[in-house]
């Protein structure tokens, strides 16, 4: 039965080790996504396992392996078969091919196909006709005659020659319109490619781990995620021997030793350990060296200490510690594989830029097909030739589509990227730009993204009172009274009974930014004596160490022996620190203004007290002690024992304390502020202790000191915290064994109800549930990590960021965006410029559009008021893709207009990039003004030519006929066929000409939505110099030679440009007088809902 139990649990770890492969046929694929969607739920769940609890040899029996010979090399073999490599899977990658196929039949573009194609599709039908027409001549002109003037006249006929020229016309727009397509596509890849590699050339911008903490274990970062494993290698037990292996070939069952400096090569179940501590901060995100034994200490496999995990390291051991394990996990079954497994999995759901530039496509496509379908029928219904109504079709869907518009967008959201970058912001993907902007909620990570990440001396507690220590930045006001005998005790315990070590040669560099060897406390314990004291080397070379015992987690205490600095004295000296009430047990005196005084209970209250008391401000406490030990029973050269202690470790005289905390950074509480102020909420959500979280959560201002906790009313009432009603507070702190036992509804209710949260202890699955949950409650959440612990919550986010300087390569590759200093002021810094490219997108948006209505208008009088053409679609395309862009591109450099931090985050589903508003504004009233300036030029210019206004009405069918030839204008002059498509085409070019007149009123009062422009000032010098840009590409066009003939640009007299400027000067006037009354107006004014877009 036994066997038969231990078969059956041997199969289910096989079961688990199987990787991940697809091998569903096509019919299977609905069954496979659901696996795969179920699949991610149960990664989503906290790990469940019994793999550190079961008893060691019920271990052995299920892994099938022997913990003094290790597995045989042939069953290794066979397993990693079976089970795969040791490494994580690589994550899915986008072909290039895809990407450009997304940017030529993206967008706009699938339109101008469609017109493209109708292009091709009349000229094939008219090609069929006329050969069947030159084939039979009397068909051939009744077809002429029938298609030009709609009469059964077969005497009048045109030669092959201006036939073939009709039809090549048409062959020309659809050519035309498929290169704007092709080169569109083109340039958008290329820019989007372009940007790619700005951002990859940005990648030395991100600084290397520097953490002293980690300095013997940052060669182990993970990166597996990239498929790019160090060949490392580990020392396993195989067929009776201790072999180095190839970390990927490492199975289940292996029997692995390690020490101090390795990297953990899987997830293992420790069997002996000595003195081992490990770096888990590429899980947890908490800096901290955690113990490791042989004994289950948790029931979460998370938080037990006999389980090592892979890609963690080993740190105390570099000198002392070693251990020894079984394999438990290896690859994507290890927790940093389903970590990885499970960011890799969730799918990124599209960003709000691209929703909203979605939305506008779909509104500007729903328009030009309406007004495309309804005109090509009233067209037909008023008696035009089919293939003449899919021509205007043609036009009106050309005039609609802003054909440059999302190449501008791709460009303006790379250069907002480049501006960021210059301000740490490094943004990975464009779209994230204004994801950022749009931002209501931050969950922000504790360590180096609020706080310094480097442990600092808060306070120092010496003859019975507190002393507050500089934890700024950069402590220029470190200074302290070194004339009181117990502080100079204390500071010299605490710099002798230290491990850790300045590396060489920075004499030069700042004590603060100096990077040492050691424990986190330590260092701050040393950083601290040589800001106080002066030189901590010399300091040690005058009290050379004899001995030391080094802190454990079964004493808690660290002592050292060392000779006296004092010439005259032989004797010993012992120093001690340790946790403070291990510290003071052995204590029965206490130096007090340099005296030495029995340990009373007062002291011992007062003790208390000021513990208490710092540990509620969540820092680490630490009590220093000493003793001389006498010279007769101590002489010079005794052979102190550390093993077998033959020194006193009671009697002691207690010195102080002193704390310790991770301080925030200087601009933190400033930037929190500002959130608060811009309407974005901030939740903490860390690994740390909920004491510590909400210590440091009260001094940066997340909770803020108005708002208690219901531990805080709790305590002011000293009532049990069961007794206090949650829902009438407003800040919370929420454990991770809270979060654990709660619904979805539960942790929705807290996510919405409380403003101001923190959630402590929490777990890599945990921190994902939060964001979801913020996310159903309609926020719009970015989140900040730097562990491979933080990657499944970097990809869910609508916008995750990792740390350049602290996070992991798993952290940096999940996350759209890396702050390069760590720093939380840099995301605020962030929002405020998401939120301005937003705002100037809408702008060049607004100027954009606004050049539709001239365009289309003349299109749509065309068919109306059946006159001559007076804009043809090339001229429109070189407005669309020529004059308009650099205009439409500089607003990307327009500053901001004041209020942009002061402003709730906008609401996706009210504030669209392009709402109702912006279309009234810029198609109903500054696009009519426009089409009026075209439409006064076009009838200035006709009349100037003998074709009076009433004239030119119904006039069309005889204007475009090859077959008149002597067409009378208003004063019975003769027109030719010929000399009226020049006077049309110059015509065209006056109406470019005039739109690109009334543009720059349009990209003046562009700049600002609100403010006066006297206000807003001219100060953009790249849209000052766009305006003098698209008055010299319009002179071009319009007096280039041979341009006649490509682009059918004439050129104009001079006095034919000042027609459109009285319109110009009237969009000036009208707009600013919008926004003066807009600026008097109450919020939510009548003029503010139609017209503030």
């Amino acid at each position: 039965m036994q066997a038969n139990d231990e078969s059956n649990a041997s199969s289910r770890i096989r079961a688990e080790q199987v990787p991940l492969v697809d091998k569903t046929s096509k019919k299977d694929a609905v069954v496979q996504y659901k696996r795969e969607k179920h699949q991610l739920e149960d990664l989503k769940q906290e790990m469940e396992t019994d793999m550190h609890q079961i008893p060691i040899n019920e271990l052995y029996s299920r892994l099938e392996t022997n913990s003094n010979t290790g597995l045989s090399s042939e069953e290794a073999k066979r397993r990693l078969v079976r089970d795969g490599p040791n490494a994580l899977s690589p994550p899915p990658q986008t072909p290039e091919w895809i990407k450009f196929a997304k940017n030529l039949f993206g967008g706009f573009a699938i339109l101008l196909w469609i017109g493209a194609l109708l292009c091709f599709l009349a000229y094939g039908v008219d090609y069929a006709m006329s050969e069947n027409a030159i084939k039979d001549n009397k068909k051939w002109r009744l077809f002429i005659a029938a298609w030009n003037l709609g009469i059964d006249d077969s005497a009048q006929w045109i030669t092959v020659a201006q036939l073939s020229f009709i039809i090549v016309e048409e062959l020309y727009l659809g050519v035309v319109l498929a290169a704007v397509v092709i080169i569109t596509g083109c340039f958008q890849y290329y820019q989007e490619a372009k940007s790619e590699k700005i951002m990859e050339s940005f990648k030395h911008m991100v600084p290397s781990l520097h953490n002293s903490v980690l300095y013997w274990s940052m060669y182990v970062i993970v990166v597996h995620m990239l498929h790019s494993l160090w060949n490392n290698f580990a020392k396993v037990w195989r067929d009776g021997k201790l072999h180095e292996v190839p970390t990927e070939e490492i199975v289940v069952g292996d029997i692995v030793e390690v020490k101090g400096g390795d990297r953990i090569p899987a997830d293992i179940r420790l069997i002996v350990s000595h003195g081992l501590k490990v770096d888990n901060s590429s899980l947890t995100g908490e800096s901290d060296p955690q113990s490791r034994v042989a004994e289950c200490t948790n029931k979460n496999p998370l938080e037990t200490a006999n389980i090592a995990f892979f890609s963690t390291n080993a740190m105390e051991g570099f000198i002392f510690g070693t251990g020894k394990g079984v394999v438990i996990y290896t690859g994507d079954k290890t927790v940093m594989g389903r970590i990885a497994h499970l960011a890799s999995g969730l799918e990124s759901g599209e960003t709000p830029i691209a929703k909203e530039l979605a939305h506008f496509i779909h509104l500007i496509t729903g328009v030009a097909v309406f007004l495309g379908i309804s005109f090509f029928i009233i067209s037909l219904a008023m008696g035009y030739h089919w293939l003449d109504a899919c021509v205007f079709l043609i036009g009106i869907i050309v005039a609609n589509v802003p054909e440059g518009l999302l190449a501008t967008v791709t460009v303006c959201l790379t250069l907002t990227a480049k501006r960021m970058a210059r301000k740490n912001c490094l943004v990975k993907h464009l779209e994230a730009v204004e994801t950022l902007g749009s931002t209501s909620t931050i969950c922000s990570d504790k360590t180096g993204t609020l706080t310094q990440n480097r442990m600092t001396v808060s306070h120092a507690w010496f003859d019975l009172n507190t002393m507050l220590a500089d934890t700024s930045e950069h402590q220029t006001q470190a200074k302290y009274d070194l004339s009181q005998p117990t502080f100079r005790a204390l500071l010299r315990v605490a710099g002798i009974c230290n491990r850790a070590e300045f590396k060489a040669n920075q004499d030069l560099v700042p004590v603060l930014k100096r990077e040492c060897t050691g424990d986190a406390s330590d260092i701050a314990l040393m950083k601290f004596v040589e800001l106080a004291e002066g030189d901590v080397s010399e300091l040690r070379d005058r009290n050379r160490k004899v001995c030391e015992i080094p802190f454990n987690s079964t004493n808690k205490f660290a002592v050292s022996i060392h000779e006296s600095d004092t010439p005259d004295d032989r004797s010993y000296k012992l120093a001690m620190k340790g946790a403070p009430e291990r510290i003071i047990d052995r204590c029965t005196t206490i130096m007090i203004n340099g005296k030495e005084q029995p340990l009373t209970r007062d002291h011992r209250e007062a003790f208390d007290r000021a513990y208490l008391e710092l540990g509620c401000l969540g820092e680490r406490v630490l009590g220093f002690c000493d003793y001389t030990l006498p010279l007769e029973k101590y002489p010079p050269g005794f052979a102190f024992d550390t093993t077998e202690v033959n020194f006193p470790l009671s009697g002691l005289r207690f010195l102080g304390l002193m704390s310790m905390i991770d301080p925030p950074r200087a601009a933190v509480p400033d930037a929190v502020a500002k959130c608060r102020s811009a309407g974005i909420k901030v939740i903490m959500v860390t690994g740390d202790h909920p004491i510590t979280a909400k210590a440091v959560a009260k001094s940066v201002g997340i909770i803020s000191p108005e708002n208690e906790t219901p531990e805080d009313v709790a305590m002011r009432l000293n009532i049990p915290v069961e007794e206090v009603d949650g829902t009438q507070c407003k800040a919370c702190v929420v454990h991770g064994s809270q979060l654990r036992e709660m619904t979805k509804n539960e942790l929705d209710f807290i996510v919405g109800h409380y403003k101001e949260i923190v959630f402590a202890r929490t777990s890599p699955q945990q921190k994902l549930l939060i964001v979801e949950s913020c996310q159903r409650n309609g926020a719009i959440v970015a989140v900040t990590g730097d562990g491979v612990n933080d990657s499944p919550a970097l990809k869910q986010a609508d916008i995750g960021i990792a740390m350049g300087i602290a996070g992991s390569d798993v952290s940096k590759q999940a996350a759209d965006m890396i702050l390069l200093d760590d720093n939380f002021a840099s995301i605020v810094t962030g929002v405020e410029e998401g939120r301005l490219i937003f705002d100037n997108l809408k702008k060049s948006i607004a100027y954009t559009l606004t050049s539709n209505i001239p365009e289309i208008s003349p299109f749509l009088m065309f068919i109306l008021l059946n006159i001559p053409l007076p804009l043809g679609t090339v001229t429109i395309l070189c407005i669309d893709l020529g004059t308009d862009l650099w205009p439409a591109i500089s607003l990307a450099y327009e500053e901001s207009e004041g209020d942009i931090m002061k402003r709730p985050p906008r609401n996706p589903q009210k504030d669209k990039l392009v709402n109702e508003r912006l279309i009234s504004f810029s198609y109903g009233m500054i696009g009519m003004m426009q089409a009026s300036a075209g439409f006064f030029t076009y009838f200035v210019i006709m009349g100037d030519n003998g074709f009076l206004p009433l004239r030119l009405f119904g006039l069309r069918d005889q204007w475009d006929s090859r077959a008149v030839n002597d067409l009378e204008d208003s004063y019975g002059q003769q027109w030719t066929y010929s000399s009226r498509k020049v006077l049309e085409y110059t015509c065209h070019t006056a109406f470019f000409v005039s739109i690109v007149v009334v543009q720059w009123a349009d990209l003046i009062i562009s700049k600002t939505r609100r403010n006066s422009l006297i206000q807003q000032g001219m100060n953009n010098w790249t849209l000052n110099f766009g305006i003098l840009f698209e008055t010299v590409l319009a002179a071009f066009l319009a007096y280039c030679p041979g341009l006649d003939k490509g682009l059918r640009m004439y050129s104009l007299k001079l006095w034919w440009w000042f027609p459109a400027l009285p319109f110009s000067v009237l969009i000036f006037i009208f707009d600013e007088s919008r926004r003066a009354i807009l600026r008097r107006s109450k919020r939510g004014s009548f003029v503010e809902r139609e017209t503030y877009y």
